[in-house]
């Protein structure tokens, strides 16, 4: 199959899977599009919202429509790495076996991974960055595709240990989940209260979803796109020459080289879930906003003035 025709394909699937996840969640249509185009991208995302707003179940729901193996760890102040990664145990032959974590599979949900010590976040970050394991010295492959959601609750910072900027770094998005419209959330309520239990069908098998990650690198992006989201990230950081005033007054720190690789390969899967066979800038201002919220660190000033990393990230935009 030529790449033009894998792009119609992708295109075809994808609103397929929409309206598969659509028979559960209701609204959310952003939250969504984003976590699919991380997927897509072979990205991982950071999900930002507080409780009951139906992270696990839309997770749940996306690995289902996705035929993607899929494990929830709940983060507590007492997990230790091994309860993710695995460990090594004594067998009745006096052999050591490795007994496989919870890592181990296609899509991970780490929910609250700010309740848990760094030491903790750190192997799971190994996991993100690596692709593989490393336990007693030996190394282990993870399954493709890899992909791992994690949640923070915004509003209960007591007993929380916040991802330092290098690890959330690793993350490609950062994606806020607001609350329902009053329409939505009506919609909700008649749905989870009644014994109705829709059935989601699996569209993709692990290697059409691998294949469509390596489709999305082939695709061929103009210099000046590149350029564009090169500037754009550069404009985030205050020592630049390039920053705007906004940035000088209200921002410490600005994004790194990967948040321009992670522009690109997200303005590519978004051209082509959108029937595009190469991004343009606006496929980049589309993503910029997710790419880049939790990449710059605001100063006290910003905070005192109400500024928000949106609302710059809007302006320099």
């Amino acid at each position: 199959m030529s790449d033009v025709a894998a792009i119609d394909n992708l295109v075809k699937k994808h609103q397929e899977l929409k309206k598969e996840i659509a028979k559960v969640i209701i609204g959310q249509e952003n939250v969504i599009n984003e976590i699919l185009i991380s997927i897509f991208s072979g990205g991982h995302a950071l999900l930002v919202g507080v409780p009951g707003l139906a992270k696990t179940l839309m997770v749940n729901t996306i690995s289902q429509a996705l035929g993607l193996d899929f494990k929830r760890i709940q983060f507590t102040p007492d997990l230790m790495p091994s309860d993710i990664l695995g460990s090594e145990i004594l067998d009745e032959n006096r052999t050591f076996k490795f007994i496989k974590g919870p890592v181990f599979t296609n899509i991970i949900l780490a929910d609250e991974i700010n309740r848990t010590p760094p030491k903790t976040q750190a192997a799971l970050l190994e996991a993100m960055q690596e692709k593989s394991v490393t336990v007693a010295g030996h190394n282990y492959k993870l399954d493709a595709p890899y992909f791992v959601l994690a949640t923070q609750n915004p509003i209960e910072q007591e007993g929380t240990y916040p991802l330092p900027e290098a690890q959330l770094d690793r993350f490609m998005f950062s994606i806020f989940l607001q609350y329902p419209t009053y329409k939505e959330e009506v919609d909700v309520v008649k749905a989870t209260t009644s014994d109705k239990k829709p059935v989601i069908n699996a569209l993709f098998t692990a290697k059409e979803i691998v294949d469509f990650q390596q489709l999305v690198r082939r695709i061929p992006v103009a210099d000046n796109v590149i350029e564009y989201a090169v500037k754009l990230v550069g404009k985030t950081r205050p020592k630049s020459d390039e920053a705007p005033e906004i940035i000088k007054q209200y921002i410490d720190w600005g994004a790194g080289p990967r948040a321009s690789q992670n522009l690109i390969l997200a303005a590519k899967t978004h051209a082509a879930v959108n029937g595009k066979y190469s991004p343009d800038i606006e496929d980049v201002k589309a993503v910029a906003t997710g790419i880049l919220r939790h990449r710059i660190i605001k100063n006290y000033k910003a905070e005192a003035e109400g500024h928000t990393e949106e609302s710059i990230i809007a302006q320099i935009l």
